[in-house]
């Protein structure tokens, strides 16, 4: 976030400024905001910011979205259909295994916002989500919502648990030494959407936008743990090379990646005392 600089005879000023006004209103009565009576905002209320006190901001407000980004407001009808998608495999999967309530209720974001679209970079790029420290979760391309298209659904869920597996780095850090496993595979900046999937994989990444940092990595894998049906054999079953360059490159990726995977399932049950491979056999059982 861009911060404005302010000058030193300002910024007394303003603080003086805010503490007489302190001072003045000290015996005003506390204004309180009447809680909305739109259904919408009751279907919230009830279902999401009761139970798990998360607030769904499905209205356009720009301080969600960087200046120069762009983006389309989320399509009213469609909020509660993208609610009842997350319920179903995001909330449910965590607390149907063992500590996995306690778990959910502590670390889900206190926000969640909803965006119709991608958000559309200045560089050409998309953001199909974004974590902010543990507090605020932003889901896009919510008017596109279509249960029935595997690459709407994938995508929707590779995005929600790589945003939510950031709240786990960002609270508990990364595994020890898992910055050491693939040091040389990692990109310069803006340069991760040259890659195809077979060179990440080479490198030892589950995709190429896994290879922009040792955070991205950490929370792209644990969500290709989670939803991606076929992981194992992509990502970890060995192919027989009969000698073949292309396929020992791709087996010494895969060697890679079963480390990183060994080391996020150690860490999610150690600092969570979740068991990650559980919640993945409850996913796939509601994609089969």
């Amino acid at each position: 976030m861009n911060k404005k600089l302010y000058t030193y005879v300002l910024a007394i000023t303003l603080i003086a400024l805010a503490v007489g006004c302190a001072e003045d209103k000290l015996d005003a009565p506390v204004k309180t905001v009447p809680l909305s009576n739109d259904p919408l905002d009751i279907y919230i209320r009830e279902n999401f910011l009761a139970p798990y006190n998360v607030a769904i901001r499905y209205k356009y407000v720009d301080r969600y979205v960087e200046g120069d980004k762009r983006v389309v407001p989320t399509d009213r009808d469609l909020v509660i259909p993208m609610l009842n998608f997350l319920d179903e495999y995001w909330i449910q999967p965590f607390l149907a295994v063992d500590n996995g309530e306690a778990f959910f209720k502590r670390y889900v974001p206190k926000e969640v916002v909803f965006i119709g679209s991608p958000i559309f970079n200045t560089d050409g790029t998309i953001t199909l989500g974004t974590a902010d420290a543990g507090a605020r979760i932003t889901i896009t391309q919510v008017n596109e919502i279509d249960e029935e298209n595997p690459d709407w659904v994938f995508l929707q869920l590779n995005t929600i648990y790589h945003e939510f597996a950031h709240i786990v780095h960002q609270t508990f850090d990364l595994p020890a030494s898992f910055e050491q496993i693939s040091p040389r595979g990692y990109t310069s900046p803006g340069s991760w959407y040259t890659l195809s999937n077979e060179d990440a994989l080479k490198r030892g990444f589950v995709s190429p936008y896994a290879t922009t940092s040792f955070n991205e990595d950490f929370a792209e894998t644990a969500a290709f743990i989670l939803f991606d049906p076929n992981f194992d054999e992509n990502y970890l079953d060995l192919e027989v090379c009969n000698g073949d360059a292309e396929c020992l490159e791709r087996n010494a990726g895969r060697a890679l990646i079963k480390t990183k995977y060994s080391s996020i399932l150690r860490h999610y049950e150690q600092h969570t005392g979740v068991k990650l491979l559980e919640v993945r056999e409850i996913i796939q059982d509601k994609l089969n």
